[in-house]
């Protein structure tokens, strides 16, 4: 799987330099003081203050950045070299002590020897893995016993449908359950901003059912706890969503006729 991760990991340094000037982070806005967690996460995950989080798959680390200013202790994990660069450089400008580590979350007990409270990861993280079943145990190894592990991701079965076309009519484009083979497409922009341009390159992606998420969870002995389903997603994922007042895109008319996101809190026994 390395041609495929070295590819995914070229295509996200290059984003770094676009994401860090985007609207969709504002990173002024979070130098002011802004929080970038989703209200859902907010409140679903609770009062962290004074417990120890990792964040898997992190980015530049901005949600991170925002779980210490709640009080966390933590430490945020990217394979993207670039990405973890500038974490380190907004947290010594921002005057915090957020730790990051660049791996692939697949090596990352050979970079990081340290059990936490909290594993967190959101937005966009579960299709750049191949392997959850591995996943789940990277997962189980770093919590603590009695530790959470918490997920705010995009749901699985809304990235069956055509995403490219301006009808506004639901139809299945891609596949639901995945084997062991990526998705393969070539992009020359990034959902920041569709009319910025960069190279075009390669990426894998690999899309997993639900019951494969869940499963690769209770598989190592965790607990769910819950899982929520939502109408709506953070950004357009679809050309012919709207936003809504609340900033939420949605179906149309406000249709809930399919889940754009999910949450799921799992305990380590």
């Amino acid at each position: 799987m390395n041609k495929f991760f070295d590819a995914n990991k070229d295509v996200w340094d290059d984003k770094v330099d676009v994401h860090k000037d985007s609207e969709f982070y504002n990173v002024k806005g979070f130098m002011k003081g802004e929080s970038t967690l989703d209200p859902i996460e907010l409140e679903e995950l609770g009062d962290v203050s004074g417990k120890s989080l990792l964040h898997l798959q992190c980015h530049f680390g901005l949600d991170t950045m925002c779980w210490e200013r709640l009080g966390a202790d933590v430490v945020g994990v990217d394979f993207s070299g670039e990405a973890i660069d500038l974490a380190r450089s907004i947290a010594k400008e921002a005057n915090l002590n957020a730790k990051f580590v660049q791996a692939n979350i697949y090596d990352l007990r050979e970079h990081l020897d340290q059990k936490f409270d909290i594993v967190f990861t959101s937005g966009g993280v579960i299709m750049w893995l191949n392997d959850l079943e591995k996943w789940g145990e990277i997962i189980d190894h770093f919590l603590k016993p009695g530790g959470v592990f918490y997920i705010r991701e995009f749901h699985s079965f809304a990235a069956i449908f055509n995403d490219e076309t301006e009808e506004p009519i639901l139809k299945v484009r891609y596949p639901y359950f995945h084997g062991s083979e990526p998705m393969t497409y070539v992009s020359d922009t990034t959902y920041t901003d569709s009319k910025k341009k960069m190279d075009a390159k390669r990426a894998y992606e690999w899309n997993h059912s639900i019951s494969r998420i869940i499963n690769s969870l209770t598989r190592v002995g965790l607990r769910i706890e819950f899982f929520n389903e939502f109408p709506f997603t953070t950004y357009k994922a679809l050309t012919f969503l709207e936003e809504n007042d609340e900033g939420r895109w949605v179906l149309p008319e406000g249709k809930e006729f399919v889940p754009f996101m999910f949450s799921l809190k799992a305990t380590k026994r």
